[in-house]
């Protein structure tokens, strides 16, 4: 696999990313053995940037991440991320996290969500002294706004950034996709498929398990379901005449949005994982991604991202 760049001073990762959120169920059912399975699989394939939280499951899929690299630490680009801000919170979670993963560094340490009671200066000030110390080799953020990201960087040189997008979520092309072209940070793009949206699978509320965490979603409620299904079947349409998936396809349109991004894929199923590879065969050219941005232009999408109770923590 071609690498990409975390950053002006990071490390080279592959391509794509894998993301463990998926093992902790938030989709619905779960198995820790599969997981590692899953991990092994996707560093098997070149996926070198594996990504956890302290969040997912309180510290649960940091410790089923650390079991999946036990042995393989050298080939792997190590993220997690703390939820709170403040220096006493960071320094308390990172030693936390790496209890959890079983490693002595982590590769990349982001701010889950800007802190609302926290400057951000601080909280990437106290993250660069954990960078200092050796427990922490480069600072992430996520979620932020672009004022949010230029004052982190001013602080200490943001490697990541990780942040939605997808074909059906466009709006960091506004201002923080821009911010980390100009300021050389990588952005790790979340939800590269939309929550499954983009896999074409999903076509009823109930094709969603009951205990799926998607349920509370305004994308994927009545109404906007089915205006959004209409932008997949446009977008899975483009994908037939050429031959692809309409995954490949989603993928393959990010990373032709430039070096600096990096999609983040998750799977429950180790034997799924291969098909994220698929979007590296498919070639977009100028004509595809003109019919792309006819089918999928800004603001297609209905529905909000998230459930209103969580609105509030994006793009501070």
């Amino acid at each position: 696999m071609d690498t990409r760049q975390l950053g002006t001073g990071g490390p080279g990762v592959g391509p794509i990313a894998f993301g463990a959120m998926s093992f902790v169920g938030y989709y619905g059912g779960a198995d820790d053995d599969e997981g590692v399975r899953a991990i092994n699989r996707a560093l098997d394939l070149g996926i070198t940037l594996i990504d956890t939280a302290e969040a997912y499951g309180r510290g649960t899929n940091e410790r089923l991440v650390g079991r999946a690299i036990a042995g393989r630490r050298d080939e792997v680009v190590l993220a997690t991320k703390a939820s709170r801000g403040s220096r006493e919170y960071l320094r308390e979670a990172v030693e936390q996290s790496l209890r959890n993963l079983g490693v002595d560094h982590v590769d990349v340490y982001y701010l889950h969500r800007v802190d609302a009671e926290v400057p951000i200066e601080e909280s990437v000030g106290a993250m660069a002294e954990l960078v200092r110390e050796g427990k922490v080799r480069h600072v992430g953020v996520s979620e932020p706004s672009a004022d949010t990201l230029r004052r982190a960087h001013a602080v200490h040189p943001v490697a990541a950034v990780q942040s939605e997008y997808s074909l059906l979520h466009r709006d960091p092309e506004a201002d923080v996709l821009p911010a980390c072209r100009e300021l050389g940070i990588a952005y790790v793009a979340y939800s590269p498929l939309s929550r499954g949206l983009l896999t074409g699978r999903i076509r009823t509320p109930d094709d969603l398990a009951p205990d799926d965490w998607r349920r509370e979603v305004p994308r994927f409620q009545d109404g906007n379901l089915e205006r959004n299904l209409e932008v997949v079947g446009r977008l899975d349409a483009i994908a037939q005449a050429k031959g692809a998936t309409l995954p490949a396809l989603a993928l393959a349109w990010l990373l032709a949005q430039g070096a600096e991004v990096i999609p983040l894929v998750g799977s429950s199923r180790a034997d799924h994982i291969a098909r994220s590879t698929d979007a590296l065969e498919v070639e977009l050219t100028p004509d595809d991604l003109a019919a792309i941005e006819a089918a999928a232009p800004v603001g297609a999408a209905s529905g909000d991202r998230y459930p209103s109770s969580m609105m509030a923590a994006l793009g501070r």
